[in-house]
């Protein structure tokens, strides 16, 4: 048995009040991983933005709202992980201001926002993987591979399961497993459920 960290689902980025900035993330896949993990006898820490789906039971739940939020929850549990599978489709970008009270229309005149990074958790927390796996996700909309492996490159990855934007919100998907060993295995489609449980035997064993 090994102790997982999971992250699942969007995170939210207030611009102010009652508006936010986010992405169509469900959750499902982050979700059926947990669950999958759970199924081989793991213990399971899952770290998730809002979503409508229901924790599995036996995990660690952390609900957080912001990718800051998620990255300081992740922080604190890591140390004491074996494994990360970063599920989530954190917000790239936030605003650099939110303001604190509704912001107005005003007819015929546009709205700047000013947008500032978000921190890049996977890459953050690979920093000291110190040994343990790490396992990121990625949605591209072109260049997918290429891109993939670019980043398990840089962000010092051992595995990276890609899907394309039609994964947002589907019951069913499919993934394509890149190894940092150069390994290539295609999953699917399939359900969410059974699609996690082959990329847990992918990467985890």
């Amino acid at each position: 048995m090994v102790r997982v960290l999971v992250t699942a689902g969007p995170t939210v980025e207030a611009l102010d009040p009652v508006r936010f900035l986010s992405n169509r993330s469900s959750g499902r896949m982050g979700y059926a991983v947990a669950r999958a993990l759970l199924a081989r006898g793991h213990e399971v820490v899952l770290v998730s933005g809002p979503v409508s789906l229901r924790a599995p039971a036996g995990v660690t739940h952390l609900g957080v709202e912001s990718a800051r939020e998620m990255l300081r929850a992740c922080r604190d549990y890591w140390q004491d992980c074996d494994a990360l599978y970063a599920v989530a489709a954190v917000a790239d970008y936030r605003p650099k201001r939110a303001v604190l009270h509704k912001l107005k229309r005003h007819e015929g005149e546009g709205q700047v926002i000013e947008l500032t990074p978000n921190p890049d958790i996977v890459r953050t927390l690979a920093r000291s993987k110190q040994g343990r796996l790490v396992v990121g996700f990625a949605l591209e909309s072109r260049c997918g591979e290429v891109e993939a492996r670019r980043k398990m490159e840089v962000k010092k990855l051992d595995f990276v399961a890609l899907n394309g934007p039609e994964a947002q919100g589907a019951e069913r998907s499919s993934l394509l497993v890149l190894g940092a060993d150069g390994s290539r295995v295609e999953l699917g489609p399939t359900a969410k459920p059974g699609l996690a449980r082959r990329v847990v035997r992918a990467t985890l064993g």
